[in-house]
């Protein structure tokens, strides 16, 4: 099932109407910070460089592909996979924030604004007096988030940061990838591994959402605005969540396991007579229902196995014997079993299976939104269900400046100085 552009409720129902974004951030953490604001009913107002001397302008992710969508005709649109699936219900306008009346009209802007988002390095800001400090000045009541790869304090400040080099730093790779005992030398290729996708973006545009939210809050019952300061570097130490915790209590460095789990056995991938299955056994009552589907129900009541913590202990001991019987068996036989005895386990999918898969379809996991260029486009919807203001899905992804002129008569601007800015290359 494919969920289409709902009119169920108005745009003054979501939870976020009458809330104003001002978007400087590009590719990837504030993209998807205001994507979910936007989702929850907030005006974002994307803000891209334009296009000069025939060059690329906007958002980097508009050019990160293939794949690109297609027109009406089959050919590439320009607008990469990449920028749509982080940038719909939004309105994009393109402004030369390098420019004297660039910075003018996003102070403009600022100034009716709820929200202001930015993602450039530190000090990029002030010189362009769009700093927290300057824009407070004028609108006390501005939330202004500021996402960056190391915070605005420390010594790494100043430096670029990327997801890939932040999931290293932060020890997310030390701990993902084949345990050592399975490979034979880092240098192959199975050493640590970064995750498939860019979770550090993910997870600091998520919190980033969630402390504007905290902040709309307090501004609310205050009247006064705040800085947030989001790092993906500390995004990425708090998300180590059980494994930070493991360390700080014991002291000792959590090594990679491979598709193991740390804490919980059994809790992995097996191999099967066909392929492979996972199996997350998450409590000794489920051990031993997972043994009994097995046959071997003398398993659960070994004294080295009865609990979690025991077969933590006695992992090397515990997993060539369940490997052993997983093997007899084929995929579809031991998910049969296994889901009838309410033992946790799963196959691994492809994306092709992930959105063939009936769960996923019922669960309406993509939405079909209207496009200019393509007709339509079809996208991964969001995963928040409301009972009383479901996610509106009321703009496809933007065009690069499609709708500057739109957003600037809003500001009061009238025709003939829009067209003065626009020759003097401001917007």
């Amino acid at each position: 099932m494919t969920a289409m552009v709902t009119t169920a409720s108005s745009p003054a129902t979501l939870p976020l109407s009458g809330v104003r974004v001002i978007d400087l951030s590009r590719v990837l953490a504030g993209p998807w910070c205001t994507q979910t604001l936007a989702d929850l009913g907030a005006d974002v107002i994307k803000v891209e460089r334009p296009s000069k001397d025939g060059g690329a302008g906007g958002d980097d992710t508009r050019g990160w592909g293939p794949p690109f969508l297609k027109d009406r005709d089959g050919a590439d649109t320009g607008e990469a996979a990449y920028y749509l699936g982080t940038n719909r219900n939004k309105r994009s306008i393109t402004v030369d924030i390098a420019h004297a009346e660039g910075q003018s009209l996003i102070r403009r802007l600022a100034l009716q604004g709820d929200v202001f988002v930015e993602n450039y390095k530190v000090g990029d800001m002030a010189r362009y007096g769009l700093d927290f400090a300057s824009l407070q000045a004028i609108n006390p009541r501005l939330v202004y988030c500021s996402i960056t790869g190391f915070g605005q304090t420390g010594p790494y400040r100043d430096r670029a940061g990327y997801d890939y080099a932040i999931q290293g730093m932060g020890g997310l790779m030390s701990v993902t990838g084949p345990a050592r005992a399975e490979i034979a030398d880092d240098a192959s290729g199975g050493g640590p591994q970064k995750v498939g996708v860019a979770v550090a973006d993910l997870f600091t545009g998520m919190y980033a959402a969630t402390a504007i939210l905290a902040a709309l809050r307090h501004r609310d019952l205050t009247g006064q605005g705040q800085a947030i300061d989001m790092a993906l570097l500390d995004t990425q130490v708090a998300m180590l969540a059980n494994l930070g915790a493991n360390y700080l209590v014991s002291g000792a460095v959590p090594q990679r396991m491979g598709n193991a789990h740390q804490n919980i056995v059994p809790y992995q991938v097996f191999e099967v007579a066909d392929g492979h299955l996972i199996v997350a056994v998450g409590n000794d009552s489920q051990f031993a229902k997972f043994c009994d589907v097995a046959g071997r129900a003398d398993i659960a009541q070994d004294p080295r196995f009865i609990r979690n913590a025991d077969r933590v202990r006695h992992r090397s001991t515990l997993v060539p014997m369940l490997a052993a019987l997983m093997k007899q068996r084929s995929r579809g036989d031991w998910l049969v079993s296994l889901e009838a005895a309410k033992v946790p386990c799963g196959p691994i999918n492809d994306l092709a299976e992930v959105f063939a898969d009936p769960q996923v379809l019922e669960r309406a996991m993509t939405v079909q939104m209207p496009h200019p260029l393509a007709g339509s486009v079809r996208l991964v919807a969001s995963p928040m269900k409301f009972s009383a203001t479901p996610v509106q899905y009321q703009r496809p992804p933007p065009l690069l400046g499609e709708h500057t002129d739109e957003v600037l008569l809003e500001l009061g601007l009238t025709d003939a100085e829009i067209t003065a800015l626009r020759g003097a290359r401001a917007i």
